[in-house]
């Protein structure tokens, strides 16, 4: 395994529309794991969350949340950050409509609206673990 990487030593995961699960916390201290929808941009992830989604709440309370993507696939490669959440107001729709259009293209044009409430995380490196079992898995595995 390796492990130390930064978003750049993972090729393409970032770019791949894969569910990141995001943890905050809830009042009692216990974690909230909430699988959503993101993009990475300008070194941070952005995740966009409706208003009045309970995980805004939790952040309100506590800005330390962790976020994980991850490879269900050889090589395994993912991407860990923990770090204080910072709030974007006023960008939710275009944001939105961007990141949706990464999971289900262009019929979010039909459904979706830009002018829907909500906020954007901008969830920066602060604590960073990045890592893969490249070196684990053969490039092209011999046939059978």
């Amino acid at each position: 395994m390796r492990h130390d990487l930064s978003p750049e030593d993972l090729d393409d995961l970032l770019e791949r529309p894969l569910l990141a699960i995001l943890a905050t916390r809830r009042k009692d201290g216990s974690a909230l794991l909430s699988p959503v929808w993101h993009e990475w941009r300008d070194g941070a992830f952005l995740v966009p969350v409706e208003a009045g989604d309970g995980k805004l709440v939790h952040i309100a309370r506590d800005p330390l949340v962790s976020i994980v993507v991850a490879e269900h696939e050889p090589p395994y490669r993912g991407l860990e950050i923990t770090a204080p959440v910072e709030i974007l107001d006023g960008q939710y729709g275009p944001v939105n409509l961007r990141i949706g259009r990464r999971y289900i293209g262009d019929a979010v044009d039909r459904s979706w609206s830009d002018d829907s409430p909500g906020v954007v995380l901008r969830i920066a490196p602060g604590r960073l673990r990045g890592w893969d079992f490249k070196d684990d898995y053969p490039e092209d595995p011999a046939p059978s």
